[in-house]
C-alpha cells in the first residue's frame, strides 16, 4: 500500500482535528446510573451487547435502513459506536459517557447514533476498524467512528473519556469540535475522508495475477518457523512478553511443521516450543483450575494473571491444539486439558438446543456485595476463604497438615494475595489470589510426606469444593448469542477430541451441534447460512427479522466443522452438506478475477470495502480455512476445480505468505498440505463393527495433518463411491475390515491389523520429509 498517501490524508485531517484521533487509553470507572429511566430502539434487538445499551439516554439505532434514511433526510453525521458484550472498555465507556444525560443529549440532538455488535456484523466492523487503524495508528474496542450520511468515515478513534483529562480531549469536547467542523468545514472533511477510503481500497486489495502459482511451501514454512522462533519467549512459552495470547494458530502450524521436519533440529525445536507453551498455559492462571476453560489472555509473561473473559473461539481452538499435542507427545496431561475445556463448554456455554453461546464476561459483582462489578471477582480467592473451606486434617501428612495447606502450597496462594500490583492497575484484585500451579504433584507430595495418588485425590476434592462455592457467587454476564462461525469452530473441537479419545458422548455432542446449525442457522429455502440466533427469555432459540445472512467465516468454519464431523462419525450426510455449503460459498463470496474470497457479500453496498482477511489472529482467517476446505473437498468429491480454486487462493496471498508468513500460519498449513499432497485412508468395513473401530482408533491415535479419512461399507451407490469410482474396487480382505492407504488413489497393499496400519501411516508421513 502507498503509505505516503495514508499520511498525506492523515496530515490534512490531523491539522483540522489533531486531538480527535486516539487509540485505547485507560480511565477511571465512573459510577453507575439508573438503567431504566430511558428506553431506546435497542430494546427491540436480541444482541446482548445492543440490549446492554437499551436504556441509555442516547437515541440509539441499530445498523440498518432506518438510521441511514434519517441521516440523509436530516443531513446529519452518523456516530457509529462498535463493541461487544464482554468488552471491558465498552462497559467503561457506557458507564462514563453513554449513561451521562448531557453527553446523551449532545449525541441525540446532533448525530444519528448507531450501535453495532461487532460479533453480529464483522463485515461492518472490519471496514471501519481498517479506517481507524490507518488514521489513528491504533485500534480496539469500543470503536468510535463518525460517518457522512452515505456511510463514509471521516474521523475515528476507540475509547474516549467523558471529559477532558490532562491533554486528552473528552468525548464532549470531541463531539463539539466535530459539530463545528461539520458546519464550517464539511467539504474538506468529506473529501479527505473519501481520499483515505480510496487509499484503503487500493491498499487492502489482495489478488493473484493470471497464471500465478502459490509460493514454494517448504520455503514459506521455514520462514514462518524462523519468524515464530524469533518471537518465542523461552521461559514460559508463547510469542511475546506481555500481554500474552494463546494463539492456537501458531501452535497448530508448529505441530504441522514438526510433522514434516521430524528429523531436523528445527522440527524438534518447533515441537518443544509448542509443548512447552501448552504445558505452561495449562499450569498458569489463564487456565481456570476450578471450573475449567481458558481466559482470554495473560496480562503478564508467566500466564498468571489473566484478562478473565472467556471466549468460545478460544475454547474451540485450544481444545484442538491440546488433543493434537496429546497425539504428538503421548502425554496424558494434554488429553486431560482438552477434555476439561469441553467439560466447561458443555456445562457453561451450551444451549439445550445443541448450540454454543459466545462468551462469559470478565467482570462480575463480588460475593461480598456492592454495586460495582470487578474484573475476576467470580474466579479469585483470598487465603482466608481457602482456609475456611478446606479445614480437613490430612492424615499421615508432615506436621498434620490440613487440606488448605496442601492447596495453598500447590496453587501459590498467599495471605496478602498473589497478584502483582502492576497486573492490577485498578486495585480490583488486592488481597486476592489467582490460582497457578507452583509445584509438580510429585514435589507437593514429597513436601507433605504423602503419595502422589493421595495428592491428586486431595487436590481434585479441594477444587470440587471451591467449584461448589463459586456456583453461589454472582455470575459474570453471559453472551448467549449463538454465531454460526464460532459454532463451526466448536463443532470441530468436539469432533476432533471425540475421535482421538474414542469418546461416544463427545461425538454425540458434536452431532447435536451439527443438527443445531442445520436447524437454526441454515435457511434451507434460500440456501444461506444465517450469522446468528439467540436465546429467548423462555430459553427458546430466537431469530431476528430479517435475520443476518452469514459471512465468509460462517461458511468456512461450518464447512471445516462438517468435514471434521464426517471424519469423526463417518456419517455421509455431513460430507454432502459440506459440499452444498462450499458451492454456495463460491457463489456468494468468490473473487473470480483475483482469487480467494471476500469476507462479505460484494453485493451489499452498505459495506464500503471489499476485504479479504489477511491475518490469522484470535480466529483463523476464513480464507486460510477455505484453502484447506477446498483441498479436502476436492479429494472427497473428485471436483478438480476446487483444487484449482485452493491454489489460486494461495497465489492471491503469495506476497503476504512470502514476506510475513507469521501473519498467516493457518494458511501456511494449507500451503504445506497442497505441497505434500493429501493421502487417502480408506477403511472398508461396517461402520459400527469392532474390527472397523479398531482400524479407526489406529488412525485417530496419530497426528496426520495431510490426510483424508473415508469409510466404504460395500454400497456401490454411496455418496463417496458415486463421486470417486476408484473406491468401488476396494473391498474387505478375508471378510474383515481392511484399510487402504493411498495417494491419488494409488494404494499400498491392504492392511487388516491395526498395529500394522499404524506403522504404515508412520512410514507414509516420514516420506513427506
Amino acid at each position: 500500500m502507498d503509505n505516503s498517501l495514508y499520511f498525506r490524508c492523515l496530515a490534512f485531517l490531523d491539522s483540522q482535528h489533531s486531538s480527535v484521533f486516539m487509540s485505547m487509553a485507560s480511565g477511571d470507572e465512573g459510577p453507575s446510573s439508573s438503567p431504566h429511566k430511558h428506553t431506546n430502539r435497542l430494546a427491540n434487538e436480541r444482541s446482548p451487547y445492543l440490549l446492554q445499551h437499551a436504556h441509555n439516554p442516547v437515541d440509539w439505532y441499530p445498523w440498518g435502513k432506518e438510521a441511514f434514511e434519517k441521516a440523509k433526510s436530516e443531513d446529519k453525521p452518523i456516530f457509529l459506536s462498535v463493541g461487544y458484550s464482554t468488552c471491558h472498555w465498552c462497559h467503561v465507556m457506557e458507564r462514563e459517557s453513554f449513561e451521562d444525560e448531557e453527553i446523551g443529549k449532545i449525541l441525540s440532538d446532533n448525530f444519528v447514533c448507531i450501535k453495532l455488535d461487532r460479533e453480529e456484523r464483522p463485515d461492518v466492523d472490519k471496514v471501519y476498524m481498517t479506517f481507524v487503524q490507518a488514521t489513528s495508528g491504533g485500534g480496539g474496542w469500543p470503536m468510535s467512528v463518525w460517518l457522512t450520511p452515505d456511510l463514509r468515515p471521516f474521523i475515528g478513534g476507540t475509547y474516549f473519556p467523558p471529559r477532558d483529562h490532562g491533554r486528552r480531549p473528552g468525548l464532549k469536547t470531541v463531539l463539539t469540535r466535530i459539530m463545528e467542523q461539520w458546519q464550517n468545514n464539511r467539504p474538506a472533511l468529506e473529501s479527505n475522508g473519501e481520499r483515505i477510503l480510496e487509499a484503503l481500497k487500493k491498499g487492502t486489495a489482495v489478488s493473484a495475477n493470471q497464471g500465478e502459482s502459490p509460493p514454494l511451501a517448504p520455503d514459506v514454512a521455514n520462514r514462518c518457523f524462523q519468524q515464530l522462533a524469533h518471537s518465542y519467549e523461552e521461559e514460559y512459552g508463547g510469542f511475546r512478553d506481555a500481554p500474552k495470547f494463546p494463539t492456537p494458530v501458531n501452535l497448530m502450524f508448529l505441530m504441522s511443521y514438526w510433522c514434516v521436519n521430524r528429523s531436523t533440529s528445527e522440527g524438534m525445536e518447533a515441537l518443544q516450543m509448542t509443548l512447552h507453551t501448552l504445558r505452561m498455559m495449562a499450569l498458569g492462571g489463564i487456565h481456570d483450575h476450578v471450573a475449567q476453560g481458558f481466559h482470554r489472555y495473560s496480562t503478564d509473561s508467566s500466564w498468571h494473571v489473566p484478562h478473565f473473559e472467556k471466549m468460545l473461539y478460544d475454547q474451540a481452538q485450544l481444545a484442538v491444539a491440546y488433543i493434537t499435542a496429546s497425539q504428538v507427545s503421548g502425554e496424558q496431561l494434554f488429553a486431560d486439558v482438552a477434555k476439561d475445556i469441553l467439560l466447561y463448554v458443555s456445562r457453561d456455554l451450551s444451549d439445550k438446543s445443541g448450540g454454543f453461546y459466545s462468551a462469559e464476561d470478565a467482570d462480575s459483582v463480588p460475593a461480598s456485595g456492592g454495586p460495582e462489578k470487578r474484573e475476576g471477582a467470580f474466579c479469585v480467592w483470598t487465603a482466608s476463604e481457602v482456609r475456611e473451606l478446606l479445614p480437613d486434617v490430612v492424615e499421615g501428612s508432615t506436621g498434620s497438615a490440613i487440606l488448605a495447606d496442601i492447596f495453598i502450597h500447590h496453587y501459590g496462594v498467599k495471605m496478602q494475595g498473589n497478584v502483582n500490583p502492576e497486573q492490577d492497575p485498578h486495585g480490583e484484585l488486592q488481597g486476592q489470589n489467582v490460582l497457578i500451579v507452583r509445584y509438580s504433584v510429585e514435589l507437593t507430595a514429597a513436601h507433605f510426606g504423602i503419595t502422589v495418588e493421595k495428592v491428586d485425590e486431595l487436590l481434585a476434592a479441594a477444587r470440587a469444593r471451591l467449584a461448589e462455592v463459586r456456583k453461589s457467587r454472582p455470575r459474570p454476564h453471559l453472551d448467549s448469542k449463538m454465531l454460526a462461525s464460532w459454532n463451526g469452530l466448536m463443532l470441530s473441537a468436539y469432533a476432533h477430541v471425540g475421535a482421538v479419545l474414542g469418546d461416544k458422548d463427545l461425538l454425540e455432542r458434536a452431532v447435536q451441534a451439527g443438527n443445531f446449525i442445520k436447524k437454526h442457522l441454515w435457511d434451507a429455502e434460500q440456501k444461506i447460512i444465517l450469522r446468528s440466533c439467540y436465546r429467548g427469555d423462555d430459553m427458546e432459540v430466537q431469530q431476528i427479522y430479517p435475520p443476518i445472512s452469514g459471512f465468509l467465516d460462517d461458511y468456512a468454519f461450518v464447512i471445516c466443522g462438517l468435514l471434521d464431523l464426517y471424519e469423526a462419525t463417518l456419517q455421509t450426510e455431513w460430507l454432502q452438506w459440506a459440499e452444498e455449503l462450499q458451492l454456495r460459498q463460491d457463489e456468494l463470496f468468490l473473487d473470480d478475477q483475483g482469487g480467494g474470497y471476500f469476507c462479505s457479500d460484494p453485493s451489499d453496498h452498505t459495506v464500503l470495502l471489499q476485504l479479504k482477511e489477511d491475518q490469522d489472529g484470535a480466529e483463523p482467517s476464513a480464507n486460510s480455512v477455505s484453502a484447506s476446505n477446498l483441498l479436502r473437498l476436492s479429494h472427497y468429491t473428485g471436483r478438480q476445480e476446487w483444487l484449482q480454486k485452493s491454489q489460486r487462493l494461495l497465489a492471491a496471498f503469495s506476497d503476504r505468505l512470502t514476506k510475513v508468513p507469521i501473519a498467516l500460519p493457518e494458511m501456511v498449513r494449507a500451503l504445506m498440505a497442497q505441497h505434500y499432497t493429501l493421502k487417502q485412508i480408506v477403511i472398508c468395513g461396517q461402520k459400527d463393527a469392532p474390527d472397523t473401530a479398531s482400524l479407526l482408533a489406529a488412525v485417530n491415535s496419530l497426528y496426520l495433518p495431510h490426510k483424508v479419512l473415508m469409510l466404504i461399507d460395500g454400497d456401490a451407490d454411496s455418496f463417496l463411491c458415486q463421486r470417486l469410482p476408484a473406491l468401488s474396487s476396494m473391498t474387505q480382505q478375508g471378510g474383515v475390515a481392511t484399510a487402504y492407504v493411498c495417494q491419488d488413489f494409488t494404494c499400498s497393499l491392504p492392511v487388516t491389523d491395526p498395529q500394522e496400519l499404524r506403522c504404515a501411516l508412520h512410514r507414509l508421513h516420514s516420506s513427506d520429509l
